[in-house]
């Protein structure tokens, strides 16, 4: 096996910190930055350094090995990225704010990419015109750009960010349906390989567009996304994928709607109070505009409506709460006491499918201080359509099993899609087929977030002492701590240089003037798997072997430590 160099802390850049920076708020931030692995450079903008850098080449190591494993082939696209492309498929607007947009000196448009569907559909438009060329898998791993509103959480959540983005291109939708599974599986390796704690989780296609979309979710404290998983059963899913089915009830013994004075009572908690019932009892109807247009979404009283997924349903069209000038002129809409049962015919009426037919409600009159009770859905009013649109909550039944669904929270490390034929269309990809004919191509995109990947392993794998790298990843293999005498240091750098001509990654503490404390303390922040103490009983030969992550230490000769170390 080849010698690899030691690395030396005394001539490493390398500033570890006591405390916790200031604007710090979660784990991987707080270590990240104390061991010296980032720093920041602007709001969402980070720099590497040297061990933090090593620990990211490993992660793109393992991925380009998964990758290439699965015949997909790496290219390098470019970040700043002309407008056309975006306009044709309408992503310069839907991204909206979050879009960095920028003009050359000649005024033309421009963007930094927050994602490379199009241009990968451009290239291999010029590249593949024959079913010959395909399949193809096409992957990057470059630095995206998108404008967050409030970065924040370190690397987890920044304007500029590290990705691996991948694209499948096939002749058909089983050829389609065979890349997804080369890439899920090869996502399934890429993770384990990290040491990542992660769960498969159905998903919303968003922005993105296509049909079948699954997250790969590493629960962490930090994380920003929340999903639910079935106890009972494989279930795994984003909130905003969770689907409710609609269960049509009995509503034969439903007395005829009633009106009821209820003054005073605009919002559910006052209307429930009057009326003595629970707020499940309750209908609540949010409305809200869509591109202008009011929509009133109806949904039990005592369930919060989840704007996330009443967005995604309406995308890409622009939607707002209604405000109070939306009322004035409309005799249909009373604020505080709106019915789906006395809706103007220009209002849509949604729904949460636990509005189902038959269920019956208190709701609005659309009259000032006035409720109905007893308004059954499909007897009084007619829902337009059923969209799940509450936030999900602990205990709601799995859609699998019915199981009492557990929610948790995690950092998303990659997602895949079935794009489909949305961005094919656009830019007209098609292929001379085998009968002569133009075939048009299918797509998948697969990405995953390689900062976020390192943000999420400092979140999984440390202590209150500091980081504990998963072997594959770490900065080093071993730690090498000279406890400061002469002897000592002599002694580190001794069996350091024996590991590196075995092929051992070694970091070698032997900065001097520095007291063993803070070296034993540093070590433990820095997080290397192995740490090798040449200590007190140097003058013998003897070094202590501790493990970072159960804290087991034994004293071994050199010879012994080396034999350990290289087996």
């Amino acid at each position: 096996m080849a010698k690899v160099q030691v690395q030396r802390m005394s001539r490493l850049m390398v500033k570890t910190l006591r405390d916790d920076p200031a604007d710090a708020e979660v784990l991987s931030h707080k270590l990240l930055v104390r061991a010296g692995f980032v720093r920041r450079t602007a709001a969402g903008v980070w720099s590497w350094l040297p061990l933090g850098r090593r620990v990211y080449a490993n992660v793109e190591r393992v991925i380009r090995e998964e990758m290439d494993a699965i015949g997909g082939q790496e290219v390098l696209l470019p970040a700043l990225l002309p407008k056309e492309p975006y306009e044709a498929t309408g992503r310069w607007e839907e991204y909206g704010a979050e879009l960095f947009r920028l003009q050359d000196r000649r005024g033309g448009d421009y963007l930094l990419g927050p994602t490379h569907e199009e241009i990968f559909t451009q290239l291999v438009k010029d590249q593949c015109t024959s079913y010959k060329d395909l399949p193809v898998i096409l992957y990057q791993i470059q630095t995206k750009y998108r404008d967050e509103a409030r970065p924040r959480a370190g690397i987890l959540r920044g304007r500029e960010f590290q990705m691996k983005d991948s694209y499948s291109f096939d002749l058909s939708d089983e050829g389609l349906a065979e890349s997804y599974g080369l890439h899920r599986a090869a996502y399934q390796r890429i993770f384990e390989r990290l040491g990542l704690d992660y769960r498969i989780c159905a998903a919303t296609a968003g922005a993105m567009g296509g049909s079948k979309s699954e997250e790969f979710l590493a629960p962490a404290a930090a994380g920003e996304d929340t999903f639910a998983d079935c106890p009972a059963c494989d279930y795994a899913a984003n909130t905003e994928a969770v689907g409710f089915a609609v269960q049509a009830v009995d509503a034969e013994g439903v007395a005829a709607l009633v009106e009821v004075p209820t003054p005073d009572t605009p919002t559910i908690e006052t209307l429930a109070a009057y009326m003595e019932v629970p707020a499940s009892a309750t209908l609540k109807n949010l409305l809200v505009k869509v591109d202008g247009e009011i929509v009133a979404v109806g949904v039990p009283g005592d369930r919060e409506v989840d704007m996330g997924k009443v967005e995604a349903h309406f995308a890409p069209a622009a939607v707002e709460l209604v405000t109070a000038e939306d009322f004035e002129g409309r005799d249909d809409l009373v604020r505080g006491y709106v019915g789906p049962q006395g809706l103007d015919e220009k209002v849509t009426y949604i729904a949460d499918p636990r509005v189902a037919p038959g269920t019956a409600w208190i709701t609005g009159a659309n009259k000032d201080g006035v409720h109905a009770r007893n308004v059954v859905a499909g007897r009084d009013f007619e829902v337009s359509e059923y969209v799940d649109v509450v936030v999900v909550q602990e205990g709601d039944p799995c859609p699998n099993c019915g199981t009492g669904l557990k929610l948790d929270r995690a950092i998303e490390i990659g997602h895949i899609f079935q794009l489909g034929r949305k961005y094919a269309d656009a830019f007209q990809l098609d292929v001379l087929g085998q009968n002569g004919k133009p075939v048009r191509v299918t797509m998948g995109s697969y990405g995953i977030g390689v900062s976020r990947a390192v943000a999420a392993l400092a979140e999984q794998h440390a202590d209150d002492k500091g980081l504990i790298w998963p072997e594959e990843i770490a900065p080093a293999d071993v730690h090498v701590v000279a406890a400061g005498k002469a002897l000592q240091t002599e002694l580190a750098l001794e069996v350091s240089d024996k590991l590196a001509a075995a092929g051992v990654r070694v970091l070698v503490d032997d900065r001097p003037g520095i007291s063993p404390g803070v070296k034993f303390t540093d070590s433990e922040l820095i997080g290397v798997p192995k740490i090798l103490v040449a200590g007190r009983r140097s003058a013998d030969g003897v070094v202590e072997l501790k493990d970072r992550r159960t804290g087991e230490r034994e004293e071994l000769t050199v010879e012994e430590a080396v034999a350990r170390l290289t087996a």
